[in-house]
């Protein structure tokens, strides 16, 4: 068998040999990101107008002003918090994904245009790594419209799956059984290890039901699946067939993960004091935008050593069932074709 590393070196080749595929999630992102940014930029002219305070904040950060605002803020102003400065932002998502914390309306309805879209494209980045060669711009958008409907049924099962985790073990685990086992407790530390201990099992079933709808998705493009629960049951006894080396593989990617976070807390600059020139701004942008592009670069790493592996075990590299996909002709082309 194979080492995990070997297939973790096969995807980070097929991810870097496909740049535009990460130059395309990029943008992708930053055209939802960016008429949030807008919409959030006209509430803070509105707050700050020409005040003393507005030249504070465009300089450092007046921190008795951001905690009113703060208090008083509501919809999409309401996630402009301390929190968005620097690492910070990435240990509040976090924290909000064990939680099960909501988000704004607004928030959520970017969130799930995004996941539309990508959902869509993600049928050509997979055809495109599973195949291991350019296929142009047409080959990747026939490949989006062949699985794309798919990936979206798909993807809302994995809805459903993740609607019930939250709703239901979510509430279950830190409600109910963790009221009862805490009721006569009195040390407030082992108070905090059961609830660390919630957390550990509440992320391994995030982390096993991510992974089974993972192969789900290499399977139903590599194999050109079009019963979406059939891809999950197939994916399912793939997983289970072989835990360990699909195991390790989710969990080599997830270091490569903490590992980009990690140099992101050690590089991204904080609220620092008063900078006039702005340089540390533009330090915070830039660091901010490289960390997004190696945060999207690790997501597609997730797909690129999957299907690699998926392809050593169950056929081989490069192999895509469906025939290459090409653009279609015009109907006079077609025309002409069958004449010929």
């Amino acid at each position: 068998m194979q080492p995990i590393v070997t297939f973790l070196l096969v995807g980070l080749r097929r991810v870097g040999g496909a740049p535009v595929i990460l130059a395309s999630a990029a943008l992708l992102t930053l055209l939802v990101a960016v008429p949030l940014g807008l919409l959030l930029q006209e509430e803070l002219k509105t707050a700050l107008g020409s005040s003393v305070v507005a030249d504070e904040m465009a300089d450092g950060v007046a921190w008795d002003w951001w905690q009113q605002f703060s208090s008083q803020a509501t919809g999409l102003a309401r996630t402009f918090t301390p929190s968005v400065i620097g690492f910070a932002a990435v240990l509040a998502n976090v924290s909000a994904l064990l939680d099960g914390d909501g988000q704004e309306p607004v928030i959520v309805a970017a969130v799930l245009i995004y996941l539309v879209v990508w959902t869509v494209l993600s049928g050509g980045v997979l055809d495109r790594y599973a195949r291991d060669r350019a296929t142009r711009s047409a080959g990747f958008f026939s490949a989006c419209g062949l699985y794309g409907f798919r990936l979206l049924r798909l993807t809302a099962i994995a809805g459903l799956t993740y609607g019930f985790l939250y709703g239901v073990v979510h509430a279950w685990l830190f409600g109910d059984l963790y009221e009862v086992m805490t009721r006569n407790m009195t040390a407030e530390r082992e108070a905090f290890a059961l609830r660390a201990a919630l957390y550990l099992v509440f992320g391994l079933l995030l982390v096993t039901v991510n992974l089974v709808f993972d192969y789900a998705r290499v399977r139903a493009v590599v194999e050109d699946r079009r019963s979406m629960l059939g891809a999950l049951v197939a994916a399912w006894r793939f997983v289970r067939r072989r835990p360990g080396t699909c195991a390790g593989l989710y969990l080599a990617n997830g270091l490569v993960l903490l590992g980009v976070m990690a140099v992101y807390a050690l590089a991204a600059p904080g609220a620092g004091s008063t900078d006039p020139s702005g340089l540390s701004l533009w330090l915070a942008f830039f660091a901010g935008q490289v960390y997004l592009l190696a945060r999207l670069a690790s997501k597609l790493l997730f797909y690129a050593t999957e299907i690699a592996y998926f392809q050593s075990q169950l056929a081989h590299a490069g192999y895509v069932a469906a025939p290459a996909p090409v653009w279609p002709e015009s109907p006079t082309a077609e025309a002409l074709g069958r004449l010929g």
